[in-house]
């Protein structure tokens, strides 16, 4: 199985974890098996301390798995090792058509970046190569690079279409042709 690697990226705030809610369900719709990879730079509680899973860990197990009959989960504590790569997560996840990874802004990986100018911060694609699409609430700029995507994020749809046409899914985006970002990422492709 090819797994089909992208990045959603964008400062806190700018609407990243909306969009992928959005994405997820319609390409679980179209038949794509996809696991989310999710950085954060806190701390990350998953089991109330009292419980015999964060007991055991905080007792000296390197790593728990929690299981139910509804999911299961492991907790790994790096106890001073460094934090495992993009690449050592991806490989400890199941097979899928895609890989979605909120976070790891400078990985080299493909990049849709989620850009609300209103937030006040500047665009991750003017230092960042690896930034292949723009998903904005606001038009494009004029200067904004020939061979990039720029898709609008008010209108989801765009981007699934866009994201689907990416990975080889859709032959033709079913997107308004009027759009001089259909057409660069027509070009491109």
């Amino acid at each position: 199985m090819k797994t089909n690697i992208i990045g959603i990226v964008g400062w806190s705030g700018s609407g990243k974890t909306t969009l992928l809610e959005y994405l997820l369900p319609r390409l679980a719709a179209q038949g794509l098996r996809v696991n989310v990879i999710k950085h954060s730079h806190h701390d990350i509680v998953l089991e109330a301390e009292q419980k015999d899973s964060a007991r055991v860990r905080k007792a000296g197990a390197v790593e728990v798995l929690v299981s139910s009959p509804f999911r299961f989960a492991v907790m790994h504590e790096l106890r001073d090792a460094p934090e495992p790569t993009l690449a050592e997560h991806i490989q400890r996840m199941s097979p899928a058509d895609l890989v979605l990874v909120e976070g790891y802004k400078w990985e080299p990986i493909p990049k849709i970046e989620v850009h609300r100018p209103s937030r006040g911060q500047a665009p991750v694609y003017l230092d960042n190569p690896d930034v292949v699409a723009v998903a904005s609430d606001v038009t494009m700029p004029a200067d904004f690079p020939a061979d990039l995507a720029w898709l609008d994020l008010n209108q989801p749809e765009q981007v699934l279409q866009w994201l689907l046409v990416y990975i080889g899914r859709s032959a033709t985006p079913t997107l308004p042709t009027s759009q001089l970002a259909i057409n660069r990422e027509l070009a491109i492709n």
